[in-house]
C-alpha cells in the first residue's frame, strides 16, 4: 500500500508543477500581449503623426505653388475630390488607394515648378517647342514625388495623367488599362474641371456642355467605364457652385490648365 502511495504523490506532485507552470505561462502570455496591444497603439499613433505630417507638407507645397499661378486657385483640391467620389463610385474600397489617388490628383501638376514663368504664364498660344516643354512637366512631376517613398504610389498617378485610353496620350503613350486607373479617374475629373472654369481669356462652358464633350470623348481620350461612374454623379457636380465641393477631403491646391485647342487637359 505504501508503494502504491509514493508514485500517486509524485503523480500528483507532478501535476501541480505542471498546472503552475501552465499558469505561469499563461500570465506571461497575457502580460506579452498587453505589451504588444501598447506597442501596437505607440506605433499607430506615431504613423497617424507621421501621415499628418506628410499632409501638411503638401498643403504647404500647394499652397506655395498656388501662389506662383493663381489663375486657376482650387482646381487641384476640385479634381481631387471629384477624383475620390469616382473612385468610390467604382467600386475602390482600400482606403490607402483611394489616399494615393487623391494624393496624384492633388499634386499632378507639380512638375511644373520646372517650367519657366514665360511659358506657365504666357497669355496666348504656346508654340511648338514651348509644348514640347510643357510635357515634360508630367516626367518631372514623376521624379520629384518619387523620391519620397510616401508619395511614390501617387507619383505613378503624376506620370500618367496626361495619357489616353486610345494611347495618343505622353509621355509614354500607353493605352487602355495599361494605364493606372487613379491616373484614368484623375484625367475625366482634370477635363471636367478645366472645361467648366471660366479664364481670363474665355468664359467656362455649361456643366451640360461638359458632360456631353466627355461622353463623346469616352473610348478615345477616357476610360468608358469612368465615364459612366462620371454619369452617375454628375447631378452632383452640376449642382457645385462657387468652386465648392462637398468633399471631407479638400484640402488647399493649385492648378493650371493648358487650354488650346486639341491638347489634353491641364
Amino acid at each position: 500500500m505504501v508503494a502504491l502511495a509514493v508514485p500517486l504523490l509524485l503523480s500528483r506532485y507532478s501535476i501541480k508543477q505542471v498546472v503552475d507552470k501552465t499558469r505561469d505561462n499563461v500570465l506571461r502570455l497575457e502580460k506579452s500581449n498587453q505589451q504588444l496591444r501598447s506597442a501596437y497603439i505607440e506605433i499607430r499613433d506615431m504613423s497617424d503623426e507621421l501621415r499628418d505630417a506628410y499632409t501638411g507638407t503638401l498643403e504647404s507645397l500647394v499652397a506655395a505653388l498656388d501662389m506662383r499661378d493663381q489663375e486657376t486657385r482650387g482646381h487641384s483640391n476640385r479634381v481631387a475630390s471629384h477624383s475620390v467620389e469616382l473612385a468610390r463610385v467604382l467600386g475602390l474600397s482600400d482606403e490607402d488607394e483611394i489616399m494615393m489617388i487623391y494624393r496624384g490628383a492633388l499634386m499632378h501638376d507639380v512638375g511644373k515648378i520646372g517650367v519657366p514663368d514665360a511659358i506657365l504664364r504666357k497669355p496666348g498660344p504656346l508654340t511648338e517647342e514651348e509644348w514640347v516643354f510643357m510635357r515634360k512637366h508630367s516626367a518631372m512631376g514623376y521624379r520629384i514625388l518619387a523620391q519620397v517613398p510616401y508619395l511614390r504610389p501617387a507619383a505613378r498617378v503624376v506620370l500618367a495623367h496626361h495619357e489616353r485610353w486610345d494611347g495618343e496620350g505622353y509621355p509614354r503613350k500607353l493605352k487602355g488599362e495599361a494605364i493606372p486607373l487613379g491616373a484614368r479617374i484623375f484625367a475625366l475629373s482634370d477635363t471636367y474641371d478645366a472645361i467648366v472654369s471660366d479664364r481670363p481669356y474665355r468664359k467656362g462652358k455649361s456643366p451640360d456642355e461638359a458632360l456631353q464633350e466627355i461622353l463623346r470623348c469616352a473610348g478615345t481620350q477616357f476610360d468608358p467605364k469612368v465615364v459612366e461612374a462620371f454619369e452617375a454623379v454628375f447631378p452632383g457636380w452640376r449642382d457645385e457652385k462657387d468652386g465648392h465641393v462637398a468633399s471631407p477631403l479638400y484640402l488647399p491646391a493649385w492648378r493650371r490648365h493648358d487650354d488650346a485647342p486639341g491638347r489634353a487637359a491641364g
